[in-house]
């Protein structure tokens, strides 16, 4: 662990999107400081433009929302995503120059607007304060799987292998649908009646309900759990990280691939048709680096896990000290 301490308060800045969220949290909650979340969605035509048009300044956000954003600004802000983009780099201006920004993805304009930019590697953006890790963000190390262990103490007493499938949705070029999920389904009771063990599913927001129509009924009297949202309890997915012996997961999501290979269990996908080049290029990268498998490859058990999160805040707070 670092002993860089950094003065001041941490915002973490993002939209509503879970997944942005995760990771600016993650972040910002590594570099050790006090932390504000700020939930801010710029008005049109500002988000329409994020992050390229910053004139008019506080007034892209509506009424309720800029007495957050407002003096006194923190030491450091860590923002995610591109409507999050421009308040980092309002920033970067409004506190001349006394808060370090950081924008986790691609903004998609020139990285010399915030200190440091965060991009994975598959987005291929380089520049000379651009941080390339290989996956995405998330807060996934020992002792948070071993806090998911201890908060779903049940899960572990299914039947091993105990398998997690993450589901997520469809996107440009990658179809989840039914026919998808008739498929997958068949391919993973026909191991789980080889191997035994049980199979703990979880749709996510994006899961289409079709989806679940199908996996439900085949998944009765199967040991394990399906978990398509709240009329099915609370959301196991940290206990399903924390338990597992093997992951499957959609080829569709960078943050639940990258989550799924820090728990340090073999990950698998199944992907029966060409991925879009930009996320075929992550999965090739995962792939080198002998973090996933395909679904079928039953000889993978354990595997290094993916950690970057804490190597970046360090980083970061080696950079933010020497400002």
């Amino acid at each position: 662990m670092s002993h860089v301490t950094l003065p001041g308060e941490c915002w973490a800045i993002t939209d509503d999107a879970a997944g942005n969220q995760r990771q600016a949290l993650a972040l910002a909650e590594r570099l050790g400081m006090p932390v504000r979340h700020l939930v801010l969605s710029p008005r049109a035509p500002w988000s329409w433009l994020s992050p390229r048009v910053v004139l008019g300044g506080r007034l892209a956000l509506p009424g309720s929302q800029r007495a957050a954003f407002a003096p006194p600004w923190p030491a450091v802000a860590v923002g995610c995503g591109r409507s999050a983009a421009l308040f980092t780099r309002m920033l970067h201006d409004y506190a001349k120059g006394r808060c370090y920004t950081v924008q986790i993805l691609d903004p998609r304009i020139d990285p010399a607007h915030w200190d440091t930019v965060i991009a994975p590697r598959h987005d291929r953006l380089a520049g000379a304060n651009v941080l390339q890790p290989l996956g995405s963000l998330n807060p996934i190390d020992d002792a948070w799987l071993e806090d998911a262990r201890e908060a779903s103490p049940t899960l572990g007493h299914l039947p091993s292998p105990r398998v997690g499938v993450l589901l997520g949705g469809p996107r440009t070029g990658i179809r989840i649908d039914p026919n998808y999920a008739q498929q997958l389904i068949d391919l993973l009771l026909a191991r789980q009646r080889t191997e035994g063990g049980s199979l703990l599913v979880l749709a996510s927001r994006r899961t289409p309900a079709a989806v679940m129509d199908i996996m439900r009924p085949r998944l009765r009297g199967i040991p394990g759990l399906i978990w398509a949202g709240p009329d099915d309890g609370g959301n196991p997915y940290p206990g399903v990280l924390g338990w597992a012996d093997r992951l499957v997961v959609t080829p569709d999501s960078v943050n639940m691939l990258s989550e799924a290979c820090a728990v340090g269990c073999a990950v698998q996908t199944w992907a029966p048709a060409p991925l879009p080049s930009k996320i075929a290029h992550f999965h090739q990268n995962l792939r080198d680096a002998n973090l996933l498998h395909d679904l079928d490859d039953a000889s993978i058990l354990r595997q290094p896990p993916l950690r970057e999160t804490e190597a970046i805040a360090e980083t970061l707070r080696r950079r933010i000290a020497a400002v």
